[in-house]
């Protein structure tokens, strides 16, 4: 490897030059000097500085961010090949400086040997002024391009978004009012509009400022490159992730906490599993969002409290659940997470029926293929479905058998006229058990409405 291919990559501080460390004023004084930017206030005060190089004509020329960094990198490493380079950032080389991450790979690869030379952050900077100790709360630090991403993302954005509401946040990066009204909208997935924020200006210079505003105004102030934005925590008790909501269920099974949710055991809570499905499936035939939005909770909720009652007997976690449903999501989507290629419903549908035949072979002991809890329509429509996949002769033979016994009138069991409707339930596309239970909420609306025509009679 070259001796002279050497980067040192220098951290010039949050602002004032009085914030320079030693080290990096002696690479700065005796190195050869190419700035990402001149718009920091060492950049026009240091000896010497009038000679710095700087990368400030490529943010003209780039068309997006990712572009203006793979510029930066290819200047920064064609510099280096051809001799000793100091390339200075503002705050910390590794406190939210995506150039730094992108060389630190890069360099090596091209027989660069490389050296930091660390200095104060923004994160160092901000913290005196907020009067937070970052370790004792558990600080979280977050690039506003991050936030970005995840506003673009959406509506496909659910579980991208890099924080938890339930510690503070110190947002980094945030220059412009473009990305405070993308960072506006991610963070407005987990947090109230009106949650109370402060924004951090000019920090580590005399113009520091501190301003603070709800939620809902922060793309409504002037922003620069200086510019930070604290989030403080928000309470469990008013939380909008599914942490929050393990805490609550956590705190009335503890000790002191509710009597009756203390009492409840997996075989108590059966018939409240139960319930709320069938309430969240009649939000969904209402074609009600507030009610499913509700319903929807319920459901959660019995999800979490079943998880909290294995967890204190030692059974599983409910991290354990969470991490066995994606594995198996995985396993069972190799089209979307693999090498497969699926290009039809009918296709995905016998790859899952064969992933899950392939699992059942590893098993012991008896399991149903449907579950036998099922009211027993939706159980007989999922057991043909099944049927009419993995088996078509079988499932033609018993469809024409039934049809015909039906249409035949004579000694006609009522099973095959059970078996026979839900058959042409299915040849329309229906779902039997729902045409059966809409025919249901008609009848009863019937019972005060004499007038309403059920278009056959029971």
């Amino acid at each position: 490897m070259p001796s002279s291919a050497r980067l040192t990559i220098v951290g010039l501080g949050p602002g004032a030059p009085d914030h320079l460390t030693a080290a990096a004023a002696l690479a700065l004084s005796e190195g050869r000097v190419l700035l990402r930017t001149k718009q920091h206030p060492v950049a026009s005060s240091f000896p010497g500085c009038e000679d710095w190089a700087s990368c400030d004509d490529l943010y003209e020329a780039a068309s997006s961010f990712e572009e203006l960094y793979d510029r930066i990198v290819g200047r920064i490493l064609a510099e280096a090949r051809s001799g000793p380079i100091v390339y200075a950032v503002p705050g910390h080389p590794l406190v939210g400086e995506a150039t730094v991450r992108r060389l630190l790979d890069e360099a090596p690869r091209h027989g660069i040997e490389y050296a930091i030379i660390p200095g104060l952050s923004f994160v160092d900077a901000v913290l005196p002024l907020l009067g937070v100790d970052a370790l004792a709360v558990n600080l979280q630090i977050v690039d506003a391009l991050d936030l970005v991403h995840c506003a673009e993302a959406a509506p496909f954005a659910s579980g991208r978004l890099p924080l938890s509401p339930l510690r503070p946040v110190l947002v980094g990066q945030l220059y412009d009012r473009v990305l405070a009204s993308h960072a506006k909208l991610a963070l407005e997935r987990v947090y109230a509009p009106t949650h109370e924020v402060s924004i951090i200006r000019h920090a580590g210079t005399e113009e520091a400022r501190v301003t603070h505003l709800p939620l809902h105004e922060l793309d409504h102030q002037p922003y620069d490159a200086t510019t930070a934005v604290y989030v403080p925590a928000v309470d469990p008790l008013r939380g909008r992730v599914t942490e929050a909501l393990q805490q609550v269920v956590a705190r009335l099974r503890a000790p002191g906490g509710c009597p009756w949710d203390r009492e409840q055991t997996h075989r108590t809570l059966q018939r409240h599993l139960l319930e709320e499905t069938y309430e969240v499936l009649e939000a969904i035939d209402r074609e009600d969002d507030e009610a499913l939005l509700e319903e929807l909770g319920d459901v959660l909720l019995q999800v979490i409290m079943h998880a909290q009652l294995a967890e204190e007997r030692e059974a599983f976690l409910y991290e354990d659940v969470v991490a066995a449903i994606i594995e198996k999501l995985v396993r069972r989507h190799p089209h979307v997470f693999g090498s497969a290629s699926l290009d039809s419903s009918d296709a995905v549908l016998a790859r899952w029926e064969a992933i899950k035949a392939a699992e059942r072979g590893g098993r012991t002991g008896h399991e149903h293929v449907v579950p036998i809890t099922l009211p027993a329509l939706t159980r007989a429509q999922e057991l043909l479905e099944r049927m009419r996949r993995l088996a078509p002769t079988r499932f033609a033979a018993l469809r024409e058998r039934v049809l015909q016994t039906r249409a035949s009138g004579a000694g006609v069991q009522l099973v095959d006229q059970l078996v026979a409707a839900v058959i042409t339930a299915m040849d329309y596309g229906d779902d039997a058990e729902t045409v059966l239970r809409t025919w249901t909420q008609d009848l009863e609306r019937s019972l005060v409405e004499p007038s309403l025509n059920l278009g056959s009679t029971p």
